[in-house]
Parts: structure tokens; sequence; C-alpha cells
């Protein structure tokens, strides 16, 4: 075994191959890029070495970079995580060259398998089904056009060199064609440097289950079950779960073979994930070998007990395989949710900012029990523009599907972040789901079951406003009816505890909601007895606080004879009240301060939705569009965002040019209204 390991990634894949490695006695080798410097997988490792600025491609993907930090510490090995490196076959082979150990497949193996479209012609020579489509050279675009044509609408476009859900389009009809193939280039090619692309039949009401696959260099081969990763917004997973839901035992060995088949047609080495597309007669069909470590491999873990990390080190040392097939055993079910800096509510666009709090339910980490959290971030931390918003990724265990999704909801539920937005709510309505619960899975469940989980927006009830108004006013000073936070009495001219001769005092507040409506109320002492007034309708309100941190209170309510009690943390103006497993955001709102913010007219400007870079820009000054057009095309957090016209109108001015970096809030485009 290797002593030092170089681990060429960040966030939680860093921190998860850091803890396996130090239990196995080795030393560990941080990289990190100027975002990254106090970053919690820097801490988790021995010794850190920059490599370059925020953006990927002046770090992360700065091949000669890692390995001249391999050089310079003295590692043995590299383990690249997934993402950024991990699948290039360039790196693979330099690392050889270098004579340092890649933790992952030959070179060979990875160009096999890079390219979707020679993995596919050589699965059909190892007898791995496809699905019906066009994986040849050729990517003149009114040829692909009527290739598509002819395999019949709806159709996928592919990357070749793709994965994560990135580059690919669905196409309804030929006339919407060529612009999904334009933007679908364009993302392969920021994404992966090469735009090539595949052509495949869409498949209606799809389930896409993979296979998680071992080798080693003696020539063993064994696959660790199935995992099912339907559950998906924008071609990325959101839910994973293993075994999959009705999972037939003979179906199970027909695709675990036809996994070990593909592995061996390219002599694969290490961990890898065979991809398929599986319709509702049982039918599967070969998509993809991602030839590294998955983000969902801690299902796999749990149900089958093997650290697949250690697998991974031990296999790249030259070891054999720690267990043979008929070893492998099935226990129990576990799900992964991946916790998101994002809004699902405005299309699932990242949240930007700082984790003001985050705290997880009782867990163990980057380990085995019935709640395990593997995350790269702390309480404090920023998730910047340049990296996947993930927080973590919360993983659970139960002795059945039924237990483990009750321990889901549960442990979402004990979850506190504040600071930015998050899917944490999203989640809890998909995993309550009925069709998630019955098991009706398949890849467009969240378009399916939209009315379900985006309800309309309505009023906060009374509860969530009284608790965030028993908050408010804890933090000036006032008391409730058996407070536990005391103010000091030394000096009571300073205690705002709204003391009045008459024993009378009168509090307006207002706050704003997620959708910037305005929520009045008052809240009247007299003679020490509250009262909570809201549109007319007044209740009598007593309650009791403790501060468990600073920032944040813990309250118990009696509003109108009904008990309540929640968690309130405190950012500024910004309060995140936690009840009954969910969370609601409002702002304390200042008439008289935010006045000249209501009376702007920003009614002619497009402004950028994230921080991000402009990678296309559709229109220039004078010219005309329609509500709906095309202005132009953001990069953001790995992914394409179109900026689209809200109205008919003249464009006035552009003020960012392709390859501009802009922040969030920034004007890019002034539309006059025709």
């Amino acid at each position: 075994m290797f002593e030092t390991l170089l681990i060429a990634n960040r966030g939680e894949i860093a921190c998860r191959v850091a803890a396996t490695a130090r239990r196995m006695g080795l030393r560990t080798v941080a990289v990190y890029s100027d975002a990254d410097a106090d970053a919690r997988h820097v801490a988790a490792c021995d010794m850190a070495v920059h490599i370059g600025g925020a953006e990927p491609g002046a770090s992360y993907l700065r091949a000669e970079a890692i390995l001249e930090a391999a050089r310079q510490t003295g590692a043995h090995a590299i383990h690249p995580g997934y993402g950024f490196l991990s699948e290039n076959e360039s790196f693979a082979r330099a690392c050889a060259d270098a004579g340092i150990v890649f933790v992952g497949p030959p070179a060979s193996a990875i160009a096999a398998m890079g390219s979707k479209s020679a993995a596919k012609a050589l699965m059909e020579k190892a007898g791995v089904p496809l699905v019906p489509g066009y994986h040849g050279d050729n990517q003149d675009p009114d040829f692909l056009r009527q290739q598509a044509d002819a395999i019949g609408y709806p159709v996928l476009i592919k990357a070749s060199a793709g994965g994560g859900g990135k580059g690919m389009r669905i196409v309804n009809s030929s006339v919407e064609f060529d612009d999904a193939l334009a933007s679908c280039k364009r993302e392969a090619a920021s994404s992966f440097g090469d735009d090539r692309v595949l052509i495949e039949r869409y498949l209606q009401k799809p389930r896409h289950i993979e296979i998680q696959v071992f080798a080693d260099s003696l020539g063993n081969y064994v696959h660790l079950f199935e995992r099912d990763c339907s559950v998906q917004r924008r071609h990325q997973k959101v839910i994973e779960e293993a075994p999959a839901p009705g999972m037939t035992a003979e179906r199970r060995q027909a695709m675990g073979e036809a996994a070990i088949a593909a592995a061996r047609a390219v002599g694969y080495v290490g961990a890898g994930t065979v991809e398929f597309i599986a319709e509702p007669d049982g039918r599967f069909y070969f998509m993809e070998m991602n030839t590294r470590l998955q983000v969902e491999h801690p299902v796999t873990e749990l149900i089958t007990g093997q650290d697949l990390v250690e697998w991974q080190l031990r296999v790249a040392a030259g070891e054999a395989l720690p267990l043979q097939q008929e070893q492998l055993r099935l226990d129990g079910h576990a799900i992964e949710a991946r916790i998101y800096a994002e809004n699902p509510e405005k299309g699932f666009l990242p949240s930007i900012g700082t984790l003001s709090t985050l705290e997880f339910p009782e867990h163990t980490e980057f380990s085995w029990g019935a709640i395990r959290v593997d995350g790269g971030v702390r309480n404090g931390d920023t998730i910047t523009p340049f990296y996947d918003p993930m927080i973590a990724k919360l993983i659970v265990h139960g002795r059945d599907r039924d237990q483990a999704r009750a321990r889901m909801l549960r442990a979402l539920g004990d979850m506190r972040v504040a600071g930015l937005q998050t899917n944490i709510a999203f989640l809890r309505r998909l995993i309550a789901d009925q069709a998630f619960a019955s098991a009706d899975l398949d890849t467009g469940l969240i378009e399916r079951r939209h009315d379900s989980l985006f309800p309309a927006s309505s009023q906060l009830p009374d509860d969530i406003l009284a608790l965030a108004a028993t908050a408010a006013l804890q933090t000036q000073g006032y008391a409730g009816s058996h407070s536990h936070v005391t103010t000091p009495a030394s000096d009571p001219w300073s205690v705002a505890d709204g003391w009045r001769v008459s024993g009378q005092h009168k509090r307006e507040l207002e706050f704003l909601d997620a959708e910037g409506q305005v929520l009045s109320l008052e809240l009247r002492c007299d003679d020490g007895h509250w009262q909570y007034t809201r549109n007319g309708q007044s209740q009598s309100l007593e309650w009791t606080a403790s501060e468990s941190r600073p920032g944040r209170q813990q309250l118990r309510l009696r509003l109108g004879g009904r008990d309540c009690h929640g968690d309130v943390v405190i950012q500024g103006e910004t309060l995140t009240v936690y009840r009954n497993g969910e969370s609601h955001i409002v702002r304390l709102h200042d008439a008289v301060a935010h006045a000249q913010d209501e009376g702007s007219d920003h009614g002619g400007s497009l402004t950028a939705p994230m921080p991000g870079k402009i990678i296309a820009v559709a229109v220039a000054a004078g010219d005309a569009v329609k509500s709906g057009d095309v202005l132009l095309v953001m990069e953001a957090m790995k992914m394409e965002h179109t900026i689209v016209s809200p109205r008919d109108g003249v464009v006035e001015e552009v003020f960012f040019q392709p390859g501009d970096q802009v922040t969030d809030g920034t004007e890019l485009i002034a539309i006059k209204e025709a």
C-alpha cells in the first residue's frame, strides 16, 4: 500500500476520501484554489498545496499543477474524486508517465467509455442492449437533424463526452432541433472541452437504474447491486436509493451480468458505474459508463456494508478485490438526498451566500448508521458561484424502504440551514409525495407531480408569524410569560421591555414573505398580558423563550389557546422559522427605510438572477423582441441559464458581452416596451 495520497478534488468527496485514508493510516494531501483556502477539505488533510485561481479552469482542471503538487509532497497516488479530472484520459496517462498511481481505471478504459458514441459501438459488440439512435462521427447539424427525424420524436441530444446531466436536451419536434443542438454543443464544449453529440430515442416514463461494478488488476469482476436514480431534475439526480424498488432477482442478475460484460469489454480496473435506462416492461438499455466513483455511492455502502473508497485504494495498490460475487449480500434499504443551495420555486436557481446556520440531525459522518451525512462545508462557510452548490448529502438506512423513507422525512425536518435558500422543504415534499411513497418512479416524476411538489403560495399561518414576531421582540429585550432570556438589571433605563406607567404598550410589525408580500400584525401588551392581532382578528399570546445560541431562539407559544413551538434563526432583518419539519423565511420590513426602494423604477431592465459568466448574447441594441425571445445565456454553477424577454419591446442597450463576469442583480439588458 502506498503511504501518501493526494486528493485532486474538493468538497464532500475530498473529505470522504480523507476520512477513509486516515483510517487506513495514509498521509493525505489536499489541493485548493483561491476560493478554497479555508475550506473543510483543506483542514481534513495532513498537507495542502495551492494550485491556482477560483475558477476550475485555473485550478482543479490544471493537470500539471496537480502533478507538481504530488511531486512536491512526495505523494505516491492521486485520488481524483468525481468531476474535474476524474474521467480525463490525458490526466490518467500523465499520472502513469510520472510514476504516480491514479486511483481509477487505466487511461484506455477512460478513453473507451469517454465518448458515448464509441462506448455504445463497443457495447453493441459486447452484446449489451442499446437504445435506438445515432452514435456516429458525422456532426453536421443538418445530418443530425435528419437522423433525429428518422428516429422519431421526442429525441434526446447528449454530449458524447458528457456526464452529470450536462450537455443534454430533449427535443420534441424537428423545428426545435437546431436551437437545442446549438445550446447542447455550447454546454458540452464548456463543460468537457468536446462539443460532439449523439442522438437517441427519448423513452417514455423510463427509470434510471445503475449498477456499481468493481474490478481488480488480477482479472476479478463483481457488481455491488443496483441503485435507482430515477428522480431527477434537468437530468441531474435528486434522490437515489438502493436497492431499486420492484427489482426482481432475475432482472438484477441480468443487469449485473450486462454491467460486468461492459466492464470486461474495456479491461476495467477499479470502481465504475454502468448506467441503464429501463422501460416499464422491464427492458433495459445501456446509457453510459461513469469511469469513477459516483456521488450516490453511500447508498451502496449502506446496503452492502462495504467501504467503496477503501476498495478503490486497495485495488489501486494492486490488491485483489476484498470479496467475490457470492460473498456480497443486500441488507435493508438506503436513500440519499442531495442538499443544495438553490431555490426550487424559481427553477432551481443556485443560491449564493454564507451558511450562517448549518445544523444536521444526529448522525455519523462518512460511515455507517441509521442517518449519515457526507458534507464538505461547515457553519460559516460561503457557497460561491465557482463550484457545484451542494451543501451535503443526507443518507438514511432502514430495514426496508418504508422505514428508510420515514427516517429521511424526520432527518430533513431536523435540519437547520440559514443564510441562503435550500431545497430542503422541496425534498420533504418529494419524499412524502404519493408517487414516491408508492415507488411510482420515472425520470419525469418531478414534472409529472409538479402541482403537488410546487403548491401555490398561500399566506403564512398565524403560528409562523407569531413565532417570528416574538423572536423579534426577544432580541429587543421584551419578555414573554416565563422567558429564560434575562436582561442585566444594573441599568433599568436601558431595558427595552416596553414598560409604561399605564401598563399598556403596542407594537406594530410588518414582515415580507418569500413573495415580497407585506404581512402586518399588531402585538399589544396590557398589564403584562399580550394580544396578537392580524387582519382584525385578536388572540391571546403567551410565550417562553430560550436562546440556545447567539442569534437563535427556541420558542414555545400559546396562541389563542393553542400550543405551538419552533426555532427562529435571526440574521439581521431576516428570520428563518422552523416548525413541524418545515422552514419559512420572512424579513422585518421598515416601511420608512425601504420607501425609496419601493419607488424605484426597474421596469425596463433585466438583471442577473445569480453571479455567473455571459456565454452568448442573441440580441443587439435596436433589435425588436417578443415576450419569450432568448436574449442571452449565462453560465453559473456549471449549468447554462437562458434569459428571455419578459415583454414585447425594443432592445435599448446590451451591457455585457460573452466572457464577461456578472454579479447577482446586475442589469444585463435594457428593453423599451413597444
